[in-house]
């Protein structure tokens, strides 16, 4: 259903907000990801990216350092990123919101203002089928944050494949607004 959202938008994606609880774990690992996979695509000259929690518990914080730890083990550096707490204004600043569990998911299309432009979505709704690491038909980013380093790691993992599922989603919503991806790249 998302992606037939997507493609029925009149102008591509340029800003992604993830969201989970805290901001501490999961969405600044998958800013961090989304990040740096798009540092090697032409799309990262064209999306802005940021992350936040719903619950003001972290404000201020940074990353969890095993979120941090696991991470760089990784080559993503999320050591420099700050927990907000979800605005209002997100809803008009983000194009694509994206949660990592059911929860987030409920939150977030809560407090979405009637009018707002941004699509709202889990972020595992871009892999094409269910993982056989998650339990039949789930879409949700486990929190690790009571977990051990296999917890962050699975985590890690599961944001990777759905971000180049995203990427390439965006990379063919981009062609189509424009097209063609941008001369000598793709």
């Amino acid at each position: 259903m998302i992606r037939e959202q997507l493609a029925a938008r009149d102008v591509p994606v340029q800003r992604i907000l993830m969201v989970c609880l805290g901001n501490i774990c999961r969405s600044p690992s998958a800013e961090g990801v989304l990040h740096a996979a798009l540092a090697h695509h032409w799309l990262g000259k064209c999306i802005e990216l940021d992350s936040c929690g719903t619950s003001d518990w972290h404000v201020g914080e940074p990353p969890d350092r095993r979120a941090i730890v696991h991470a760089a083990k990784r080559g993503h550096d999320i050591s420099g990123l700050r927990a907000r707490q979800l605005a209002v204004s997100d809803f008009s600043d983000f194009d694509l919101i994206l949660v990592m569990d059911d929860a987030n998911l409920a939150n977030v299309t809560a407090l979405a203002p009637a009018d707002s432009p941004a699509l709202i979505c889990r972020l595992l709704d871009f892999l094409p089928s269910p993982l056989p690491a998650l339990a039949e038909g789930s879409r949700e980013v486990p929190d690790p944050y009571i977990g051990g380093a296999d917890a962050f790691e699975r985590v890690l993992d599961l944001i990777d494949s759905a971000c180049a599922e995203l990427i390439l989603l965006l990379a063919s919503q981009g062609q189509s607004h424009s097209g063609h991806a941008p001369r000598g790249q793709m």
